[in-house]
């Protein structure tokens, strides 16, 4: 008997087939190099249970966006911490957040911000094949979400022959 949980973190759409939301998974997909539409539901799955939270907390400060801040001060601190508020934003900032805000914090697209790789999906292949490091350390998984203060550590790894500044696929003047 297996002692692990079968659990799913994300969930699909209710209409498979809305030709107006498929065209803009697809985009999302193309503009952030993801693999599969998976990758882009879990995204939108993170992003609700943030909202829920935001809800959560307003509703148990009875509307009071001050003690909400309070109340929910690791959460913000947490959401703040990833770059996915600033730090003047509040609880109530959260209900108004979108899917690209989530999306733009994994290691896949700093990476590519970065000019770690000429195109999103290129710069998952060069995260997946060990070729990049953050804070020093070797990372293989694309959708990491990367805190603020360690973005300016993400980098080729040493050892790479990608370190190497004359290396083919390193675009003039890539770090």
């Amino acid at each position: 008997m297996a002692t692990g949980k079968n659990t799913k973190f994300y969930e699909t759409p209710n209409h498979p087939y809305q030709g107006e939301r498929i065209a803009q998974e697809a985009d999302l997909l193309g503009r952030y190099g993801l693999k599969n539409k998976e990758e882009l539901w879990r995204a939108q799955s993170q992003l609700r249970s943030y909202r829920r939270e935001a809800r959560r907390l307003l509703g148990e400060a009875q509307g009071d966006a001050d003690r909400a801040n309070e109340l929910g001060a690791d959460f913000l601190a947490r959401l703040t911490r990833y770059g996915i508020l600033s730090e003047e934003e509040g609880i109530d900032q959260i209900l108004s957040l979108d899917v690209t805000d989530v999306l733009e914090r994994r290691l896949q697209t700093v990476a590519y911000r970065k000019g770690l790789g000429h195109t999103p999906k290129q710069a998952r292949q060069f995260i997946v094949h060990g070729h990049v490091t953050v804070d020093g350390a070797r990372v293989t998984i694309p959708s990491q979400k990367i805190e603020t203060a360690l973005e300016g550590t993400v980098a080729f790894d040493e050892t790479s022959p990608l370190a190497d500044d004359l290396h083919p696929e390193r675009a003039e003047g890539q770090q």
